[in-house]
């Protein structure tokens, strides 16, 4: 079971629900084109900053496995803007699949998916981070914020 508690499928979860209530209350929907672009622009965006993360991640030679022990301390490339660009990708792309999906109220996950994500995930990996590298890590939580 702990293979499956990993970021990734709580997306999947919970972008699951998002496309359960579209198909449940259909009548939600605005119909409005420029709801779908702004969607589709905010996935683009998820989809980047997940990229730009594993990009930093192979650079280092470093696993972005959640569970795996850091051996480099990222700060450069998007990690200079936000601790957390994989898990900011996510919640691009859940508003974004939401928004695509036209069902508004919908959006009231994005930040039930943050917050749990938040509390199940990274405070952990911020106190791995810090009994890893130490007075490094502390600076670099005073100097970046943790989503944006």
């Amino acid at each position: 079971m702990r293979l499956l508690d990993i970021p990734p499928t709580w997306l999947l979860l919970t972008l699951a629900g998002a496309f359960g209530l579209d198909r449940l209350f259909p009548w939600l929907a605005t119909g409005l084109d420029w709801v779908r672009w702004v969607g589709d622009a905010l996935i683009v965006l998820g989809l980047g900053a997940m990229s730009a993360a594993v990009w930093e991640f192979l650079r280092a030679r470093t696993s972005f496995i959640p569970r795996r022990a850091p051996s480099a301390f990222l700060r450069s490339g998007i990690y200079r803007i936000t601790r957390n660009p994989m898990y900011l990708g996510d919640a691009l792309v859940l508003a974004g699949a939401i928004l695509h999906w036209d069902v508004l109220p919908a959006l009231v996950l994005v930040p039930l998916f943050g917050g749990f994500i938040q509390r199940r995930f990274i405070r952990w990996e911020e106190n791995r981070l810090i009994e890893s590298f130490g007075d490094e890590a502390r600076a670099w939580m005073g100097r970046v914020r943790r989503w944006l």
